[in-house]
């Protein structure tokens, strides 16, 4: 009996390590830190931000890796992931596709499957742009859209009650004025995540995620795409290959971005979601998975 324990979690044991690695990728501009899990066709997953790890990601990445090789990995500058110079210049969307490109050359993969979340979409339409022979399939996970329209719509702060604002803007200002404590940063990253989601079950999960932003990588990428007009909406309207769009019908980012998108690509499926925030496989994981895992499977 003991044997036969012995053999199973050793079994166990293998297959996990088989199902994940974790691995540097050292290139021109520095280092990309990656981890893979599963076995098949691969789909790189790219997380949202800008300005935050792929840690928060590695849950969906083993969930949806039962018939795929799922790919996470760190954002340039972020996480594990480090950049030479570290500067302003070293942070635009065209050198953050570039490391996608770098990545998918590294791991020797002909095309794959790209699917990415709010900003991850954002960047997911601008490399499926100027590679999309690279794109076999794409998901659009809660996406910023593929243009700068979100600008148009209201912030987090309308998501919140009036006394939750007046919270949020007095702690922006303790911050501002250089409070550092872990309570104050987290205190704010908790109403940020209160108007991200619908499930208040999951706001602490989601604050611990929040306060990892790197918030001059942040400011430095939506500058950038500030500063290019970043839109690749004419590009989009060729990308022929099969998409996935999925989107809260009530959340932070406004399901009229996603209701664009289906009206721009020629081979779209939208998948609006009630009840349910920015993190449909966390608040509607019977709906979220169950259609990306199809779609896995027919692409």
């Amino acid at each position: 009996m003991k044997l036969l324990l012995h053999l199973t979690l050793l079994l166990l044991t293998t297959i996990y390590s088989q199902a994940q690695s974790e691995e540097t990728l050292k290139y021109k501009d520095g280092k990309l830190h990656y981890n893979t899990y599963g076995a098949g066709d691969p789909v790189l997953i790219i997380n949202g931000g800008p300005g935050i790890s792929s840690d928060g990601f590695g849950e969906l990445a083993q969930l949806l890796s039962e018939d795929n090789r799922t790919i996470i990995y760190d954002q340039r500058g972020t996480g594990r992931s480090k950049i030479l110079s570290n500067k302003d210049k070293d942070y635009t969307i065209d050198l953050m596709v570039e490391d996608i490109e770098v990545l998918r050359k590294h791991l020797g993969y002909e095309n794959w499957i790209v699917l990415g979340h709010s900003f991850g979409g954002m960047l997911a339409y601008v490399y499926a742009a100027k590679y999309p022979e690279r794109v076999r399939a794409m998901i659009q996970s809660h996406s910023g859209g593929m243009d700068l329209r979100l600008r148009d719509y209201p912030d987090l702060r309308d998501r919140l009650s009036r006394s939750q604002r007046d919270e949020l803007n007095q702690l922006l200002m303790k911050i501002s004025f250089g409070d550092t404590l872990r309570e104050t940063r987290y205190q704010r990253a908790k109403l940020m995540a209160i108007a991200y989601l619908n499930d208040s079950t999951r706001t602490s999960e989601v604050a611990e995620r929040l306060m990892t932003t790197d918030r001059t990588i942040n400011s430095q990428v939506w500058a950038n795409m500030n500063l290019i007009n970043f839109d690749v909406s004419e590009e989009m309207k060729n990308f022929n290959k099969p998409v996935l769009i999925l989107n809260g019908v009530d959340e932070i980012v406004h399901k009229d971005i996603a209701l664009y998108a289906d009206s721009v690509l020629p081979d779209s499926r939208l998948i609006l979601m009630e009840d349910c925030g920015h993190y449909g496989w966390l608040e509607r994981p019977e709906i979220y998975l169950k259609e990306v895992k199809e779609f896995l499977k027919s692409n």
